[in-house]
């Protein structure tokens, strides 16, 4: 029955869909789609600090991978091949509009539940907010800070705290060696400090 088909092409991994497409099923795609809607989209608004802007870039990405299909090897996995496009759209976008991306770093990381921030992550890294400040100060002063980072390691940031990425994968999206990866994302993590520091100095150190 036709009905059920739909529900099939959903229970397929992103490789299969992409084959399927291949051999001319353009529901497939469809599928790919609305499966990376929301989690691309995402990552494209935090990429571009503009809900319009990250719109266009997503229609940008899966038209690529409409046009580059034939070329992917289905061995490999299809997420980092796609958030290469899209990081790779995203800062030709950002070339073109001269602007730097604006990038909520206050937002949730890892299990909502939790309630962790960036902030939390690096905690271990960083000097101690004062205790006056509310969640939403608090926030406003984390994107502060990462607005102020070069666009290369805030896109690690991006990669890494936000997406998940295993090292090889951020490697794979970035097109950058492994020890690269994981250099800058040291860079970063101090670099954040740094810029944490010089922004909320010590009282007791003035």
């Amino acid at each position: 029955m036709n009905h059920d088909q739909p529900v099939q092409l959903d229970e397929l991994k992103d490789e299969q869909l992409i084959e399927r497409y291949r051999m001319g099923q353009a529901e497939a795609f469809n599928t790919l789609v609305h499966r990376y809607r929301a989690e691309l989209f995402h990552f494209l608004i935090r990429f571009c600090g503009d809900r319009a802007a990250a719109e266009d870039v997503f229609q940008d990405a899966f038209l690529q991978v409409h046009l580059s299909a034939d070329t992917f090897d289905t061995a490999r996995r299809f997420k980092p091949w796609l958030f290469t496009i899209a990081a790779n759209k995203a800062r030709d976008h950002l070339r073109r509009k001269a602007r730097r991306p604006a990038v909520p770093l206050d937002a949730p990381v890892g299990d909502p539940t939790e309630g962790r921030s960036f902030v939390d992550i690096l905690e271990a890294d960083l000097p101690s907010a004062p205790d006056q400040l509310g969640v939403q100060e608090l926030g406003e002063r984390v994107k502060a800070c990462v607005d102020k980072m070069p666009d290369h390691l805030r896109e690690i940031v991006l990669l890494a705290y936000f997406q998940k990425f295993s090292y090889q994968e951020i490697a794979d999206v970035l097109g950058i060696p492994l020890g690269t990866v994981k250099s800058r994302l040291h860079t970063a993590v101090g670099t954040f400090a740094k810029n944490w520091k010089n922004a909320n100095p010590d009282p007791g150190q003035t």
